[in-house]
């Protein structure tokens, strides 16, 4: 018999671009100074294409579908939220190389830890979420990723408040709040992930 079409495998399938996009991001950011910035936006680039076509292929699946295993607007929705992950990390790496970064600084690469670390426990929460009737770790796989969530917060808080604080280089300010906020809606993104995955699993229990 032929394998039926797993819309949950294929949520993980998206979310599996995140390795590769998370490496992509740290590679630049610990060799800067040394590594061709235009080759790793196009490797970028290729991770998050080959995500997006993963989700229309979904997508095409779902028109098909006469009897989908949840809702197809939540099946859009999360496979959209996935999406968005990847497309906020490939966004800190075009904005580093428009706005023409010279140098990055630890807190900008202690960053890109705790979005790596969102990520892998968004997976997880992914993983779970196929079996979500009967899954004991799911809860708190989301809950983790929450968690983590907040600690990205108190790294945006605080380096924000110390670049303000230091900073008298008007464009420097303008330039690093720039990458500040597109580190931070990473980690924002894999929280709406995570509670939405939260959501449609109370709607459907």
């Amino acid at each position: 018999m032929k394998k039926r079409y797993s819309y949950f495998q294929t949520f993980v399938e998206i979310a599996s671009y995140y390795f590769k996009a998370c490496s992509i991001l740290k590679e630049t950011l610990n060799n800067f100074n040394s590594i061709n910035r235009d080759e790793q936006l196009k490797l970028m680039h290729e991770a998050e294409h080959a995500a997006d076509l993963t989700k229309h292929d979904l997508f095409y699946r779902l028109t098909k579908e006469f009897l989908p295993p949840i809702d197809r607007e939540d099946i859009i929705q999360l496979a959209e939220k996935i999406d968005d992950v990847i497309d906020a990390i490939e966004d800190v790496l075009i904005n580093i190389c428009i706005l023409n970064l010279q140098a990055i600084p630890q807190e900008f690469i202690d960053f890109t830890e705790v979005i790596e670390n969102c990520c892998q426990g968004l997976i997880r929460v992914l993983e779970e979420f196929e079996n979500y009737k009967k899954s004991q770790g799911l809860h708190q796989c989301i809950i983790e990723v929450n968690l983590l969530e907040e600690v990205a917060d108190k790294l945006y808080f605080t380096g924000v408040r110390k670049l303000f604080t230091n900073t008298y280089d008007p464009q420097k300010l303008l330039v690093w709040k720039e990458i500040y906020d597109s580190l931070e809606k990473c980690a924002d993104n894999c929280e709406i992930c995570a509670n939405l995955i939260e959501n449609i699993v109370l709607k459907n229990s």
